[in-house]
């Protein structure tokens, strides 16, 4: 996911996103300790993904 995606979405839709990204980050470290997670690279993206969402929804609050 990229930055600009994530600009033309409204607030709702954020938070949205961001829950799906914690759900799914929970299910990967879930994977990941039980020694199922093939592509441990996965998390990482997911963290990554949840930033950036974070990051949006601060800069948004802060111009508001």
């Amino acid at each position: 996911m990229k930055a600009s995606e994530l600009k033309n979405k409204n607030n709702e839709e954020l938070q949205k996103e961001l829950l799906t990204l914690l759900r799914s980050q929970f299910n990967l470290r879930i994977r990941h300790a039980t020694q199922q997670l093939d592509n441990v690279s996965q998390l990482r993206n997911v963290r990554r993904d949840i930033a950036r969402v974070r990051t949006e929804i601060n800069l948004r609050e802060r111009m508001s």
